[in-house]
């Protein structure tokens, strides 16, 4: 039987700044990328597929881990979703059942969230893809989860980790066709600031090449591009 929902706290109010870094990152060629150069406080998660390599999100990690016993149905756990959320599943790497698939897909976007991480296998990708919501993934599996019990799903809101990343409930999520970058809620600001730093260096450092710079002029002034 599926184990009961359990929260380790209730689910974080959006990121102080979140909307500010959505703003800016989404406008931008690869936003995960822009993040992950803020520093090694930012976890950088890659080799996942994604429906549409046009699609990026920004937002809050809404976080599920199952484990091997608990693959079951995540849909029971779209209610405690707030609009904006990205979900983010730990499922360990096992593909051997889909976790999500295009009725999933239907009731996120009625629900308003934004996105969703799968560390594991989906189904549906075409109709996923012909509905335009944005899934991370392993890889895709025709064969479908069992169902849970309405009244039982997993664990909610509490840590996880995907390839050694660890993710919490309300880390800031930036997926782009490059990965996903997971900023912590205390790190918005310092990536905001980097990443005006950096977009206004490789500002110089495109108009200067278009004047004709030279790769060893370059490096001798920013030692690294």
């Amino acid at each position: 039987m599926p184990t009961q929902p359990t929260r380790s706290t209730e689910p974080p109010s959006a990121p102080p700044g979140i909307d500010a870094l959505r703003e800016l990152l989404l406008p931008e060629y690869s936003p995960s990328c822009l993040a992950a150069d803020a520093g090694d406080r930012i976890g950088a998660i890659g080799g996942l597929l994604t429906v549409n390599p046009a699609h990026r999100v920004v937002g809050p990690a809404l976080t599920i881990d199952l484990s091997e016993k608990d693959l079951v149905d995540i849909l029971p756990v779209l209610g405690l979703a707030r609009p904006g959320d990205v979900i983010v599943l730990a499922c360990h790497g096992i593909t051997g059942m889909a976790m999500w698939g295009g009725l999933m897909t239907t009731l996120s976007q009625l629900a308003g969230i934004a996105g969703a991480v799968v560390d594991g296998a989906v189904r549906d990708v075409d109709e996923i893809r012909d509905l335009g919501f944005p899934v991370w993934y392993r890889t895709a599996q025709p064969r479908r989860c069992p169902p849970a019990d309405l009244d039982g799903v997993v664990q909610v809101n509490v840590p996880v980790s995907i390839d050694g990343v660890t993710v919490r409930a309300g880390d800031i999520v930036v997926a782009d066709e490059n990965g996903v970058a997971v900023v912590p809620p205390d790190a918005a600001e310092e990536v905001a600031v980097s990443t005006r730093e950096l977009l206004a260096k490789e500002r110089t450092v495109r108009d200067l090449m278009n004047a004709g710079a030279t790769l060893p002029e370059l490096l001798a002034r920013f030692g690294h591009l």
